[in-house]
């Protein structure tokens, strides 16, 4: 891939916004910042607009299509939270030397009960049986089955569905226990699906190390937040599937708007304009007021939506990203923390150090914006260029999946 140079663009660079710059991109990395125009080097006219990391989408469930409708938004990888591996693993491959897909980091499966969530929901996703544990001595095997299909972290789902509107079998806490030790034993993180108090209270006494949704069946108390600021744990709050659960239109507006309707295909405009509507909309509150007291707290908090395929309301690969961003700004994030949470912050909890930040030596996964989204978080919608690996990708050529 030959030589480019961003000319005279701001750049956020994973923290800050700077003064226009030119940014020279060479072999897939940043070359240099700020240091003058290159020789035999395409030019990008980036005057007036804003030059970002690649967005990172923190909490999906992921597959081909997915990834390559999540680049078209400028989202470049997806940490994928549950997946069967016969799926997976050919996908790491492609994706490996595809430009034209996001990039994917997975758990593999996740593990649950055999009746338990999210079997409810996947009716005719044709899944193979879930591997599972009955008892704590199971649990390194469990781990290390997926660590055999490429894992690169662990996922438990702790779920007794009632706020998804049914009741359902739930993990036992000396299961999750478990999982979470033979996990560390194999130096894996171990991410935990928790909707309500109580769960999230089991994944802290196992030692959790993040979170993938925010309870929003009750308000925080304080003792709950300096739990979780104590124990180090990062919190994935997917705003967008909560909005979802509490019957929120946020989807919808989403899907309306003329920067995104292009992208999606009917199919998907109409999943992203439903809801699932199982909780009443005043509990959305507790979710926006608890992410503010944790961001307040100094815990890390990554944008995630949860996107998954059709069928799963109110969310979209790619698009939702950017709904999930405004839904943090809504919380009280100033828009730059916002943009941290899906760029820089996630990149380092996941140890990417390639990723989520433009600095020389770091991976080409960028976004070209119009405006300035440190100002309007609504910007990062306005898409000039998306570059995967410094390849740009053709977004005038994009047609709905």
């Amino acid at each position: 891939m030959g030589k480019q140079v961003l000319a005279d663009v701001r750049v956020f660079d994973g923290s800050r916004l700077t003064e226009p710059v030119d940014v020279v991109v060479e072999g897939g990395v940043i070359g240099s910042i700020g240091g003058g125009q290159a020789h035999d080097a395409e030019v990008v006219d980036g005057a007036g607009a804003t030059l970002l990391p690649g967005l990172i989408d923190a909490h999906t469930h992921a597959d081909e299509a997915a990834l390559r409708q999540a680049l078209t938004f400028g989202v470049t990888i997806e940490f994928d939270l549950a997946s069967m591996p016969d799926t997976m693993i050919p996908l790491r491959a492609e994706v490996a030397t595809a430009a034209d897909l996001a990039d994917v980091r997975s758990s593999s499966f996740g593990l649950t009960t055999p009746h338990g969530h999210p079997h409810q929901l996947r009716g005719g996703q044709n899944d193979p049986d879930w591997p599972t544990v009955t008892e704590p001595g199971e649990a390194q095997a469990f781990v290390d089955g997926r660590i055999a299909e490429g894992a690169d972290y662990i996922k438990v789902l702790i779920e007794d569905g009632h706020t998804l509107g049914t009741s359902l079998p739930a993990l036992a806490p000396d299961l999750v226990d478990a999982v979470v030790r033979a996990g560390h034993e194999r130096g894996k993180m171990v991410l935990a699906h928790a909707l309500t108090v109580a769960a999230t209270e089991i994944a802290l006494d196992a030692g959790a190390d993040g979170l993938t949704h925010l309870f929003v069946d009750q308000p925080h108390t304080p003792q709950l937040i300096e739990r979780i600021a104590d124990s180090g744990m990062f919190v994935i709050p997917t705003l967008s599937t909560l909005a979802s659960i509490t019957g929120r239109s946020d989807g919808a507006d989403l899907a309306a708007d003329a920067r995104v309707r292009p992208k999606l295909s009917p199919e998907w405009l109409d999943n992203l304009s439903r809801s699932w509507a199982f909780q009443q909309p005043e509990q959305f509150r507790y979710a926006l007021d608890t992410v503010a007291a944790l961001h307040a707290a100094g815990v890390d908090v990554l944008a995630g939506t949860d996107a998954s395929h059709l069928g799963a309301y109110g969310m979209a690969h790619g698009a939702s990203l950017h709904g999930e961003l405004r839904l943090l700004v809504l919380a009280g994030f100033t828009p730059a923390a916002a943009l941290n949470a899906a760029t820089s912050v996630p990149a380092a909890r996941f140890g990417l150090a390639d990723r989520g930040r433009i600095r020389p030596g770091a991976r080409a996964d960028l976004i070209l914006v119009d405006g300035d989204p440190t100002a309007n978080i609504g910007a990062t919608l306005s898409l000039r260029a998306v570059w995967r690996g410094g390849v740009r990708l053709d977004l005038a050529a994009v047609t709905p999946a």
